[in-house]
């Protein structure tokens, strides 16, 4: 029992296991901070906040401008989460920059909000329809989706704790697209991701409007829409089932 390593109850670590605790637990904190002070005092938070603005930058989602008394600023925060494995592991530190959309006034700020949601049964029965039909799906998260959605509002927030522009202190930023914690976010990530289907060829479904198809000869493709997750799939089928899909 002496050359026993480790606790019995926790059961055999393998070498393949072990690997992978070490990769992440290396490169990320095992902390997830309370407040933007506490965070700058990590370097592995630090990073990831700039992570999370050089994808502003990439996706040219705002840029500054001086401030003035007719404008309603929307402030900003930052959300920290430590992203964990199957297996309880944490393998990365996420900081997210949101605008605290509950300040913003309706008919200023934005107009319409709603965006369509795919129920939870419309994906069971596309994954049922999938194990049926022989469909081969994929599914892929699409990395910080609303900052691809552009807005029509002329939307102004402070800037990110932590990260102003000591140069520019009475400047703020004005958004050209939407910002997580904004109303209209949702909407305009879902109006321009199916803009563009819709311009590809793709029919949106006459119940579910998160559903997407596009046929051709004897291929079909399906694509169903979750917020910022994608399930999707393509197949060739006979052309007397074509009508069936």
């Amino acid at each position: 029992m002496e050359n026993i390593i480790g606790q019995i109850k926790e059961g055999v670590s393998t070498r393949n296991s072990i690997s992978n605790f070490c990769r992440h637990t290396a490169f990320v904190s095992q902390i997830e901070p309370k407040s933007i002070d506490e965070a700058l005092k990590d370097e592995k938070w630090v990073e990831a906040m700039h992570e999370e603005l050089n994808q502003f930058a990439s996706n040219e989602v705002w840029f500054l401008v001086p401030k003035t008394a007719e404008m309603n600023i929307i402030g900003s925060k930052w959300v920290f989460r430590n992203k964990l494995d199957e297996d309880g592991v944490i393998t990365r530190n996420k900081a997210r920059l949101v605008a605290k959309g509950y300040n913003q006034e309706e008919g200023i700020d934005y107009g319409e909000t709603f965006a369509p949601v795919a129920r939870l049964e419309a994906v069971r029965l596309l994954l049922a329809s999938a194990c049926m039909s022989g469909f081969k799906l994929f599914q892929m998260d699409v990395k910080s989706a609303f900052l691809n959605g552009y807005i029509n509002e002329e939307v102004y927030v402070d800037q990110p704790p932590g990260f102003e522009d000591h140069q520019h202190l009475n400047h703020v930023f004005k958004l050209k697209k939407a910002l997580y914690g904004l109303k209209q976010a949702p909407r305009q990530w879902y109006e321009r991701f199916s803009n563009f289907l819709l311009s590809h060829g793709y029919e949106r479904g006459m119940i579910d409007k998160t559903l997407f198809i596009k046929k051709s000869n004897y291929e079909i493709i399906l694509v169903q829409i979750y917020v910022d997750d994608i399930i999707f799939g393509h197949k060739i089928v006979s052309l007397k089932n074509l009508w069936l899909l």
